[in-house]
């Protein structure tokens, strides 16, 4: 498992992914050409990977995230070490809080 702030990266088995993912959907990369996984909304940073891959987003009021990388790459924010992952798959998870009457995703 991998943590940059907000964020958890854990490996997937390529076996555990979902058939319908490689066809589904795939998230656009930024006009800096990066896979966003979360984006900060007070401050406009994001954890964003860079490298060849792809990023998926399952359906679901949180969407998780599931990440191909054929080749690895290395997750950057501007607040934060890159920490390199190897060749896999991921699934992202964005941590949530608890706010009375609700669950939201923590605003970075």
């Amino acid at each position: 498992m991998y943590r940059q702030g907000d964020v958890l990266i854990v490996p997937v088995a390529d076996e555990a992914v979902p058939p319908h993912v490689p066809h589904a959907q795939k998230e656009p990369r930024d006009p800096r050409g990066r896979l966003v996984l979360a984006l900060g909304e007070v401050t406009g940073h994001a954890h964003a990977v860079v490298g060849p891959g792809e990023l998926v987003r399952e359906p679901g009021p949180f969407g998780p995230l599931l990440l191909h990388l054929p080749e690895g790459g290395r997750v950057v924010h501007e607040e934060h070490a890159a920490i390199p992952l190897p060749q896999g798959w991921y699934r992202v998870i964005r941590q949530r809080e608890y706010v009375p009457g609700s669950v939201r995703i923590v605003a970075d």
